[in-house]
């Protein structure tokens, strides 16, 4: 099997730190799919605005290595062991995610704002580009394919969800001074409340006392965490 990269998604993380640990969890994060020719065909699009929702099959960025048949899951503070097919680890046989996203617009040529997004690639392409949110993914990431999500076969709201169900609800408070806030762009600010309530650290750390820097949007963003709330501290760009 040949995998074709059929677009990249350009979006406000240039970074893995800060991503979301699953899609849909930062409702607000956006992303701009821009497609490859010849894969931007309008025709290839007819129909799409009729789904909310849709699937996207992307590319880990890791290196590739030894098949590890269990993993050490984050949100299990990676001290303890599941079967790499019982996780969404990264360090799988073949280096490929899922996401369900939001479809808010198809872009295409001479519609507003489609110079803009289409200037956010830094690799060629043409037609159709594709504006969702709920992203987990950083920027520059290569999307093989697209499907449209079917509630009627695919939502199961019951079903157990294993380990992550313990976490399903995790969330931080966070703090931002006005004077800060003021700082980073009112489209941008939901998005990045959003990130910090996950929680961005390494399930590992809990040190009070140090300080993080997320890059996002262009900025840099700094906090601390200390008793269940992130202290944003500085916004630089």
């Amino acid at each position: 099997m040949e995998l074709k990269r059929i677009g990249t998604i350009y979006t406000d993380l240039p970074e893995k730190f800060g991503l979301p640990r699953q899609s849909t969890l930062a409702e607000h994060l956006k992303g701009w799919i821009c497609f490859e020719e010849p894969y931007g065909d309008p025709r290839a699009f007819e129909g799409i605005e009729e789904y909310d929702y849709l699937w996207l099959l992307w590319g880990f960025d890791v290196p590739e290595g030894e098949f590890r048949p269990r993993v050490r899951p984050p949100r299990l503070g990676g001290n303890e062991y599941r079967g790499v097919f019982a996780t969404r680890s990264p360090f799988r046989p073949n280096p490929l995610a899922m996401s369900c996203v939001r479809l808010e617009r198809v872009l295409r040529p001479g519609d507003a704002g489609y110079a803009e997004a289409r200037a956010l690639g830094t690799r060629p392409g043409s037609g159709v580009i594709l504006e969702v949110s709920g992203i987990d993914m950083r920027s520059g990431t290569s999307v093989y394919d697209i499907k449209p999500y079917l509630p009627y076969v695919e939502a199961h709201p019951d079903a157990r969800g294993g380990f992550s169900d313990l976490h399903a609800d995790d969330r931080l408070q966070v703090e931002i001074p006005d004077t800060i806030l003021s700082q980073i762009p009112a489209d941008k600010q939901d998005a990045l409340l959003e990130i910090l309530s996950q929680d961005p650290r390494p399930a590992y750390q809990d040190d009070p006392s140090r300080t993080y820097g997320l890059a996002y949007a262009g900025l840099n963003i700094t906090f601390r965490v200390e008793e269940d709330c992130v202290h944003v501290i500085s916004v630089e760009e």
